[in-house]
């Protein structure tokens, strides 16, 4: 497994972490203790919480995407 981190956006604490397995990529953000949604539209993750909306890209073979806890998990198949 490696690790890369990016920030996703100047004005979101937490960043993106992007961990590399196998045959799969999976992008991590914590948006802290809040809830919301997310969505995965042409190449886009866009996440809605507490109100807001933030996007981020997320690479192609993006599969599944879910948010647990204010935790966004992006599963890319490669």
């Amino acid at each position: 497994m490696s690790e890369h981190i990016q920030s996703m956006r100047a004005d979101i604490d937490g960043p993106v972490r992007q961990y590399e397995y196998g045959d799969e990529t999976v992008l991590v953000a914590d948006f802290g203790p809040a809830s919301g949604s997310v969505d995965i539209v042409d190449g886009t993750a866009i996440v809605v919480v507490d109100g807001e909306q933030h996007e981020f890209s997320v690479p192609a073979g993006a599969a599944r995407a879910v948010m647990n806890n204010g935790v966004v998990s992006i599963e890319v198949e490669r």
